[in-house]
């Protein structure tokens, strides 16, 4: 059986300022999408200037979109009741499936300016979100939200306990969805970009392979606690978000290698 750490939330106090380790968290996924997209912008012939567009206007869809998805998807009565929260941030609240939405209306918002098809601009993206995500869950995990459900097996050798939330044994479900939504996605869609690819092909198989791992990971997460099961007294809010990502990734998937238009490898 593990013990939950109690890391401090605060990474750095500078007098009156407080840098947060979810913040730093997101700098590291900025930054390691920001190196890979120039290793991969020099192979296509980007300019160094649509890589740094780029990643500024991703920057800008997952946080504005983060947080509105979170405030209308998991927290719509608070907002009714208390509209300012909407801007406090620093109270934490960031959704995967707003970021996403954020993301794919910056994508577009980029595509018209530099004259690109917006799959041409996802399929770029795609291999570049994992580590972002990988990065965030570990956030989550330091930050001590996000715990799994309660272990069946006594034996299970990863359990947690989480003493803030009371002394049962759980799954670490932040770290689970760190290694399946962030490493092995990663991998996944970055050995599958080294080659040619029918377009669109990219971007199905980033919505088939986050939706599988969110929608799996999900019988290990706690669901929060003012949502529940939301339908079949066993499906959570990010299953029933989820499943609409993975049969779009499946018939995008079908058209690409329909279709034949190929995106270049790298």
């Amino acid at each position: 059986m593990l013990t939950y750490p109690q890391i401090d939330p605060v990474a750095l106090h500078l007098g009156p300022l407080q840098i947060h380790w979810y913040g730093l968290m997101y700098l590291c996924g900025f930054a390691t999408a920001y190196g890979l997209a120039l290793w991969r912008a020099r192979r296509i012939g980007w300019s160094e200037e649509q890589v740094s567009d780029l990643v500024f206007y991703g920057a800008m869809g997952v946080i504005l979109g983060g947080r509105l998805g979170y405030v209308f998807f998991y927290g719509f009565d608070r907002f009714l009741h208390d509209p300012l929260w909407l801007l406090r941030v620093w109270e934490g609240g960031m959704s995967f499936h707003g970021g996403f939405i954020g993301v794919l209306v910056a994508m577009a918002v980029f595509a018209r300016r530099y004259h690109l098809a917006w799959f041409q601009v996802t399929d770029f993206i795609a291999p570049m979100v994992p580590p972002g995500l990988f990065f965030g869950r570990i956030g989550n995990f330091i930050g001590g939200e996000l715990w799994g459900r309660p272990v069946i097996n006594p034996d299970y050798p990863f359990g947690m306990v989480f003493p803030h939330v009371d002394a049962l044994v759980r799954h670490p479900s932040q770290l689970y969805e760190a290694a399946c939504e962030g490493l092995l996605l990663f991998i996944v869609l970055w050995l599958f970009s080294l080659k040619e690819r029918p377009r669109m092909a990219m971007s199905a198989l980033f919505l088939i392979g986050y939706g599988l791992a969110r929608f799996n990971i999900e019988f290990f997460r706690e669901p929060d606690l003012d949502q529940g099961f939301i339908a079949f007294d066993w499906m959570t809010k990010g299953q029933v978000l989820t499943l609409p990502m993975i049969l779009l990734g499946v018939i995008l998937m079908l058209l690409a290698y329909r279709g034949r238009r190929t995106t270049r490898g790298g």
